[in-house]
């Protein structure tokens, strides 16, 4: 390591108790979403980062927006250090967060520390990168190394909706412009690419009835249940579409809600259900569309009677790699493999982030930050979500070093 890397590990360990105690007061403030009522978390952290001298530049999403997005409140911060001219790197990490759900050991909004982790809500995926990323550049502003170019902090609170209030919409009203992005990710890997998905809402409408002559109406669920027997089949020839990236796998298929009738005696006049399909890299989010569409149309003729309408709620695109993609991965891998003591290497993931946004404009953009090997190491989305503060501390001094060296 260079002398600048030797201070900024320094600089980054000096100040670990208090990056520890930052992303604990971020656990504790409650960010769920759904609901989606995020603007407490945001305003919380705008004071956090006020207390370490930055300024903080406040984005209220306006209300009618956050609410076609499916979320109550929302408000993104950006915070914009110069070092000197040249390109601007952005750092994303998202404050929202999913429910915590049954099962838990800990308090999720408790931040308890246990055998060098921190458990909470939020800890890994993705509140950790809102410190690893600021303390980062703290590092790198202490160092004093000669560098050319900007650092932004880009802190978004919709990536659970689809990220289009949150790095969509800084980059839609021109607030930021930059040439470079690092998204909120995991210690021991470089992610270069990932998922799409796409989500319909299938609706279908029969006519109801009384349940002692069920003839008489046209019943919503057994004609959903024609369509999804469809969609269950159709799931069971993805299997045979493998990507060529490492770690993405193949496409997969969910329905992950479904509402619909009257009551117990009545024939169900409706029947809503939404579905899940992720697309590899390989894929064209549109053909894919398509061809679920048109596995839905050739089912509903087998109900005639039912009418069957298919509506979109999400098409998010594949996150592929590039040149410029590469050079940053690339730079990464370097650092960490020298901070981790182990070869730290890119793959895919088959998630799918709102990184795409900043690709989507053109952004070289890659995804690393605070965490285990794999998402179910740290219990993302699941119960006792945690994370080790040893890989909190590396990986900040990881994002220091990368930066310099891409300013450098």
């Amino acid at each position: 390591m260079t002398d600048i890397d030797d201070q900024l590990r320094a600089n980054v360990h000096a100040r670990f108790g208090e990056q520890t105690r930052f992303l604990a007061e971020l656990v504790k403030v409650p960010s769920d979403n759904p609901p989606g009522d995020c603007v407490p978390h945001a305003t919380r952290a705008a004071e956090l980062l006020e207390a370490l001298g930055f300024k903080v530049e406040r984005y209220p999403v306006p209300a009618d927006i956050a609410r076609k997005f499916g979320m109550i409140s929302a408000t993104n911060l950006v915070v914009r250090h110069r070092f000197g001219p040249g390109p601007t790197i952005a750092l994303n990490a998202h404050g929202d967060v999913v429910a915590p759900g049954a099962g838990w050991t800990h308090d999720p909004y408790g931040a308890e520390i246990v055998d060098g982790q921190m458990f909470g809500r939020g800890v890994a995926v993705s509140k950790s990168d809102f410190t690893t990323y600021a303390f980062a550049l703290l590092a790198l502003m202490k160092s004093g190394a000669p560098l050319k170019g900007a650092v932004e902090l880009h802190m978004t609170y919709d990536e659970e909706q689809g990220g289009e209030i949150g790095p969509g919409w800084l980059l839609s009203q021109n607030i930021s412009k930059p040439d470079a992005v690092i998204c909120a990710g995991f210690s021991y890997a470089v992610v270069i690419a990932h998922n799409g998905c796409l989500h319909l809402e299938v609706e279908v409408k029969g006519r109801s009835a009384h349940a002692a002559i069920p003839a008489t109406g046209v019943d919503a669920l057994e004609a959903a249940t024609h369509v999804l027997n469809a969609l269950y089949a159709y799931r069971g020839t993805l299997s045979a579409r493998v990507s060529t990236v490492k770690g993405i796998g193949s496409p997969q298929l969910n329905v992950g809600l479904i509402s619909g009738g009257i009551n117990t005696n009545v024939v169900p006049d409706r029947v809503t259900f939404r579905l899940d399909r992720r697309i590899i890299p390989e894929e064209t989010p549109e053909a894919v569309e398509a061809e679920v569409r048109a596995v839905i149309a050739e089912a509903a003729k087998g109900r005639p009677a039912a009418t069957v309408e298919v509506r979109r709620v999400l098409l998010a695109r594949p996150l592929t790699p590039t040149d410029a993609t590469m050079k940053i991965s690339d730079a990464i891998c370097r650092n960490a493999t020298k901070v981790f003591g182990e070869p730290i290497a890119s793959n895919g993931v088959p998630l799918y982030t709102d990184a795409r946004l900043y690709a989507e404009k053109g952004i070289p953009v890659v995804l690393y930050g605070a965490g285990p090997r794999t998402i179910e190491e740290a219990n993302g989305h699941r119960a006792d979500e945690r994370l080790k503060l040893d890989d909190l501390e590396k990986a900040t001094v990881v994002i220091a070093m990368t930066v310099k060296d891409l300013l450098g």
